[in-house]
């Protein structure tokens, strides 16, 4: 069997990394890798991380091109590298442009696809945009769903989608995580992290805040800051906010927090130490999917910075809470956790167990 995974972000190919790993060690079976690159330098730290070596390289990432531009130019060159190695499935991860358009080059080819961390939905085109056009889009394109849990099932089913070609599988972040841990555990070395602990207050209690999506594009991140100020105020916090290079993001929130006290506006960090950031966390202020999901396994809570997730089990579970980009709700919710935190006992991952891979290459092998 040749089996060709195809990623281009950051997040993709964290998800995809174990999936990588469990199916490389099958003997018998030809995998390939090809990356669009559609983040380019966050890409390549977990890549490197992961010990992947891409065996195609589309390197399509360009300042400031425009979400067609980028589309035009993936189905083109993934169309290349099908003819070139005439897969028997291609694989592809979540709902980024590269997911679908790479999803759509190999239907057009008659190549079977697989979609990993398939049937998450919103049901709100505009939000997450594009994502979840993505999803629905490759929803229709793809032959197998690996969904990652019980209501991505049912949201496949009520499109139409039949039962035969949907597995719940979980989610291949917690494998992900399970296996950064178990590296940094055998003594991986990061110079970021001995800096922070050096950086940073142990006695505070730390904010960890990240933001990327479109939609809080200038108010939304606007509020967002005006919050953190506020916050930033208290003797007893402590802020690091890893910040998104997109300028969109970069302007506003170094305008706004430039200056500010106890707040650490730092470059984007690599995979292991977001991990270590994220343990060292007392909450978490994000609108990022994948971390949602690995909050969970860290006993850690999320204030989600969206009016809507795709990912509803970690806020039933009490992981996760809606805020949106509303200045008095972030605080007034932020605040709460800050004082008032028992922490999460005995309580599972609704996102997964970290034997997710080895599920998919079974599917696969059937």
């Amino acid at each position: 069997m040749r089996i060709l995974l195809c990623f281009g972000t950051r997040p993709e190919a964290i998800k995809m990394a174990p999936l990588y790993h469990a199916l490389k060690k099958k003997v018998g079976l030809e995998l390939k890798v090809c990356v669009t690159a559609q983040h380019r330098e966050m890409l390549d730290q977990v890549l490197e991380f992961f010990e992947i070596v891409p065996d195609f390289d589309l390197n399509l990432m360009q300042a400031n091109q425009s979400l067609n531009q980028l589309s035009a130019r993936i189905i083109n060159q993934v169309d290349e590298v099908l003819k070139i190695e005439n897969p028997d499935w291609v694989l592809v991860h979540g709902d980024t442009t590269t997911s679908t358009l790479v999803a759509l080059a190999a239907f057009h080819r008659g190549i079977k696809v697989g979609h990993i961390e398939a049937g998450l939905r919103t049901h709100n085109k505009q939000a997450p945009f594009p994502e979840e056009l993505n999803r629905q889009l490759t929803s229709r394109i793809v032959d197998l769903h690996f969904a990652p849990t019980e209501k991505a099932v049912q949201n496949l089913l009520n499109e139409g989608i039949s039962k035969d070609m949907i597995f719940n599988v979980g989610n291949t972040i917690v494998d992900a995580l399970d296996w950064a841990s178990n590296k940094i555990s055998l003594g991986y070395q990061n110079t970021t992290i001995k800096q922070l602990k050096n950086q940073l207050n142990s006695l505070k209690k730390l904010v960890l805040v990240t933001g990327h999506r479109r939609e809080n594009f200038g108010d939304g991140f606007i509020h967002l800051c005006e919050a953190l100020v506020e916050l930033s105020k208290r003797t007893d916090v402590e802020i690091i906010y890893p910040v998104h290079l997109n300028p969109k993001v970069q302007k506003p929130v170094n305008k706004l927090l430039g200056e500010s006290q106890n707040i650490h506006l730092i470059a984007p960090v690599e995979y292991p130490v977001m991990i270590w950031l994220m343990q060292q966390a007392t909450i978490i202020i994000s609108d990022s999917g994948g971390i949602q999901e690995e909050a969970p396994s860290l006993k850690k809570v999320v204030l989600v910075t969206r009016e809507v997730t795709e990912r509803p089990e970690g806020v039933e579970k009490g992981f996760a809470v809606l805020v949106g980009t509303n200045k008095d709700k972030i605080i007034s919710e932020a605040v709460k956790f800050l004082d008032d935190f028992k922490g999460f006992v005995n309580t599972v991952n609704p996102y997964g167990d970290g034997k997710t891979s080895e599920r998919i290459k079974d599917v696969l092998l059937k």
